[in-house]
C-alpha cells in the first residue's frame, strides 16, 4: 500500500526539479541573447527627440558591428550595474562597419554610461555646423522645414522648434529638430574625425550633448561601439515605469509601438506655453 505514495512523492519531486531547470535555462537563453544578438533600452533624455522620445523603449542589433570592448554589459539600472567588463582588445571583433546615418547606442571616452545619437561623420569626414546647418566636407547638409512643434525635455521644460526633414549625401533622409539656428552648438570649428572614429550627433540638436563637445563625447571609437538602434517596442509619456499598467490608457503611445527607430511618426504640433 505504501509503493503508490512514494511513486506519487518521487514524481512531484521530479516535476519541481524539471520547472527548475526550464527556468534555469529560460534565464541563459535571454542573457545569450541580451549579449551577443539583440539588447533592450529606453530613452531617459530628449536628445533624439522626435526620433526617440523620452519614454520610448527599442531593441538594438548588438552584432551587426560585430563586438567592441563594451559589447557585453547587461545594463545600469541606477547606480547598479548588472554586468559590465572591459574585453582586452582594440578593434572589432566581426560584423561590418556602421554607415552613416546609422543610431548608435555607445561609449563615450572616458565615461562608463551608455549614449545613443546618430552617427554622422565617417572616418577622415571633416564636420562642421555653421549657423544651425551641418556641414559634411565642405557640403552642407539639405534639410527641409516640415513645421512647427514643441519640445519638453528630461526636467519638464517646454520649448518651440522647427522640425526639418535632413537628408544625408548618401540618401538617406531623418528628421531633426532646432530650437534655434544661433544655439550654444550650432556654431563650431571643424572637426576633423580620426581614422577608426565616428563623430555622433542627436536629432534634437539644440538639446544634445553629442561629438560637438569634446571634452564630454568627442571622437568615439569603433571598438566603443555597443549596438545599433533597430526598433520601437513600447512607449509612455513622462517617462513613465512600463509596469504601472493602469497608466497606460492614458499614457501609451500606441502609435510608436512596433516599428523602425527612424520610422515617420506624426509630431505634436502645439504651440509652447
Amino acid at each position: 500500500m505504501s509503493q503508490p505514495a512514494k511513486s506519487v512523492k518521487k514524481s512531484a519531486t521530479s516535476e519541481w526539479v524539471e520547472t527548475i531547470v526550464v527556468v534555469v535555462e529560460a534565464l541563459l537563453i535571454a542573457i545569450v541573447l541580451r549579449s551577443f544578438l539583440y539588447q533592450p533600452f529606453s530613452i531617459p533624455t530628449a536628445s533624439m527627440q522626435q526620433t526617440l522620445m523620452i519614454g520610448d523603449y527599442f531593441v538594438a542589433n548588438k552584432f551587426v558591428w560585430g563586438y567592441g570592448k563594451h559589447s557585453f554589459s547587461l545594463g545600469r539600472y541606477g547606480n547598479f550595474t548588472a554586468l559590465d567588463f572591459e574585453l582586452p582588445i582594440s578593434n572589432r571583433i566581426m560584423g561590418r562597419d556602421p554607415n552613416r546615418g546609422d543610431i548608435a547606442v555607445f561609449r563615450p571616452v572616458p565615461q562608463d554610461v551608455e549614449y545613443i545619437k546618430r552617427i554622422v561623420g565617417l572616418p577622415g569626414d571633416t564636420i562642421q555646423v555653421t549657423e544651425g546647418r551641418l556641414y559634411i566636407n565642405g557640403t552642407i547638409v539639405p534639410r527641409e522645414e516640415l513645421g512647427k512643434a514643441q519640445d519638453t525635455d528630461s526636467e519638464g521644460q517646454t520649448r518651440e522648434v522647427t522640425v526639418y526633414r535632413e537628408t544625408f549625401p548618401e540618401g538617406t533622409s531623418h528628421i531633426i529638430q532646432e530650437i534655434s539656428d544661433n544655439a550654444g552648438l550650432d556654431n563650431t570649428s571643424e572637426y576633423v574625425v580620426p581614422a577608426g572614429h565616428y563623430f555622433m550627433m542627436g536629432d534634437n540638436r539644440d538639446r544634445s550633448a553629442d561629438s560637438r563637445v569634446l571634452s564630454q563625447v568627442g571622437y568615439v571609437p569603433a571598438v566603443n561601439l555597443i549596438a545599433k538602434a533597430e526598433a520601437r517596442f513600447f512607449s509612455i509619456k513622462d517617462n513613465l515605469p512600463p509596469w504601472q499598467l493602469w497608466q497606460w490608457p492614458a499614457n501609451v503611445r500606441w502609435d510608436r509601438m512596433f516599428q523602425g527607430v527612424d520610422s515617420n511618426v506624426p509630431y505634436d504640433t502645439t504651440p509652447a506655453p
